[in-house]
């Protein structure tokens, strides 16, 4: 005996309905990203000098933007390094963060998939994977950097709104152990 199976089809009113009810949560979930990112949402300078394995220190000037947008909300973040030798180095990022549907964490939207949705990096292919929380009064980015034999690098900068700017604690921990520390206070602009 052949046994035969009956397809259901989704009515056009039930797809669009379907697709109504996700654009308002995804609606709801960024509204709730804007809330949480606004007492942050300003540009802020410092500068620190950062020590280095050998005791020695560099200077170092630091800025951040935060901003909110259309999905959520975005940290711009440069480091200027002046070396003793005269060099310069300069090195800027821009991230933007999405809801991840987890309470104050947040994704990162780093690039996009081939139906044109914002994705993570994959960290096995050495790319960073980049994430964000608020806690209370800090926001927190972390980046996890994968070696190729397979050990880690973390960076975490956790931002603490101040009086008249952002408290900046910066790490980078390679495999547990702390490489380099930074803190300093961020003005607000």
């Amino acid at each position: 005996m052949i046994k035969t199976r009956t397809l259901t089809r989704t009515s056009p009113n039930g797809i669009v309905a379907a697709l109504f009810a996700l654009g308002i949560a995804l609606f709801l979930l960024a509204g709730q990203a804007r809330a949480e990112i606004a007492p942050f949402v300003g540009s802020y300078t410092g500068s620190a000098e950062v020590a280095q394995v050998d005791g020695t220190k560099i200077p170092r000037d630091m800025s951040v933007m935060i901003s909110e947008n259309k999905q959520g909300f975005t940290v711009k973040w440069t480091s200027i390094t002046y070396k003793e030798s005269g060099k310069v180095s300069e090195k800027s990022y821009s991230v933007d963060f999405v809801p991840s549907g987890r309470g104050n964490v947040y994704a990162a939207a780093q690039k996009k998939n081939v139906f044109g949705h914002e994705v993570q990096l994959d960290p096995m292919k050495g790319e960073p994977y980049v994430w964000s929380r608020i806690d209370g009064d800090t926001l927190t980015v972390y980046s996890l950097f994968v070696d190729t034999d397979g050990g880690y690098s973390l960076q975490q900068y956790d931002r603490t709104l101040g009086d008249g700017g952002l408290d900046l604690r910066f790490q980078n921990i390679r495999d547990g152990l702390i490489l380099r520390a930074v803190t300093t206070f961020l003005s607000r602009e």
